[in-house]
């Protein structure tokens, strides 16, 4: 069957090509995405893909979108699991730093989360993602304790991605481990033991 004759499914091709656009990524760096690469791996004319994204950043902007609701399915299903309401945004985030399908250490967050650094737009898309993450767990993870926990997670993943290290370490892991305790901590929303 051709491009022709085929049957019209815009929500697959989407998907085929933010899934392909992600390897792409992976494997040449953000600034290895081009349209005509992309479409090609579908099987799209570029015709195609500029239907579903009109340009390079549009697609790139896609897939950090695409990625970050991956990321809040994930962190959403580890906090149902999560008996203690208190801390549990915090808890879930820090896992899926280090251990996460999503996220995790080698995953094409890192490619992405790298370029955020540099790129205006995806650092608001991410700024905007943790605000209403934020203001969606303010009765739970709003603490000045927290969010440092948050922080030094943020860290330590960083040193670990620029290290160039191909997996995780023990002590890496063993940071992990002291954070998830630390959230245990009783602390109000001032940051304040009680």
């Amino acid at each position: 069957m051709n491009a022709y004759t085929r049957k019209k499914q815009p929500l697959l091709i989407r998907r085929a090509l933010l899934d392909c656009a992600a390897e792409v990524a992976m494997e040449r760096g953000v600034g290895g995405v081009t349209m005509q690469a992309v479409a090609d791996a579908v099987g799209v004319t570029k015709g195609g893909l500029f239907h579903h994204f009109p340009n390079k950043q549009a697609l790139i902007e896609g897939m950090f979108t695409d990625l970050l609701e991956r990321l809040d399915a994930e962190i959403d299903t580890t906090m149902a699991q999560d008996p203690h309401p208190c801390g549990s945004f915090t808890r879930a985030y820090v896992n899926s730093i280090f251990t996460g399908p999503s996220w995790g250490l080698q995953t094409l967050w890192s490619a992405l989360f790298m370029s955020a650094m540099t790129e205006p737009a995806l650092r608001q898309i991410w700024s905007n993602w943790i605000a209403a993450r934020m203001l969606r767990h303010r009765e739970t993870d709003n603490s000045l304790h927290l969010y440092i926990i948050r922080l030094a997670a943020d860290g330590a993943w960083l040193a670990f991605i620029t290290s160039g290290e191909a997996q995780a370490s023990s002590e890496l892991l063993d940071v992990q481990a002291r954070l998830l305790e630390q959230t245990a901590t009783p602390y109000n929303t001032d940051g304040q033991g009680v």
